[in-house]
């Protein structure tokens, strides 16, 4: 019995060169972060809550929502980080039942070395891509929007 499937070729699945394009990719960020020692998911979190802390205190729901993390692992992350003193959590200063998330100088300073390799291993990657790569990157803000 053969696979039930609408497609004369697994070339023509969107689902299945999205699974391994996106494994592809995974794999050269782990190495691209291995010398930092950080996990893409950290790096993620930290260059969001980088990024977010220039408007003001940033809660873990906002960090959450900006990087489209599970908000539980998220969690466990910060913990991750606040462990190495990446991060830490101030109170917050508008609720006083809240705590906000900030990065220390250390993790600022390991997220800033830390995307220069992501942004090239990126520009590697997708180099292939050539004249096609705004459109590209346009068709992933349109999926992402779904």
């Amino acid at each position: 019995m053969s696979l039930a499937t609408r497609h004369d070729s697994a070339d023509e699945s969107p689902g299945l060169l999205l699974w391994q394009v996106t494994n592809r990719w995974q794999a050269a960020q782990r190495a691209a972060l291995k010398p930092f020692d950080i996990t893409h998911v950290q790096f993620v979190l930290l260059a969001t809550l980088t990024y977010l802390e220039t408007s003001g205190p940033v809660t873990q729901k906002a960090l959450a929502d900006m990087a489209a993390t599970d908000p539980m692992m998220t969690s466990q992350v910060l913990r991750a980080l606040e462990s190495r003193d990446l991060v830490h959590r101030p109170p917050h200063p508008s609720d006083g039942r809240a705590r906000a998330v900030a990065v220390t100088v250390a993790g600022r300073d390991l997220v800033n070395k830390a995307v220069v390799a992501v942004e090239a291993c990126d520009a590697s990657l997708f180099a292939v891509l050539g004249a096609e790569l705004p459109a590209f990157t346009k068709a992933l803000r349109t999926l992402r929007q779904s």
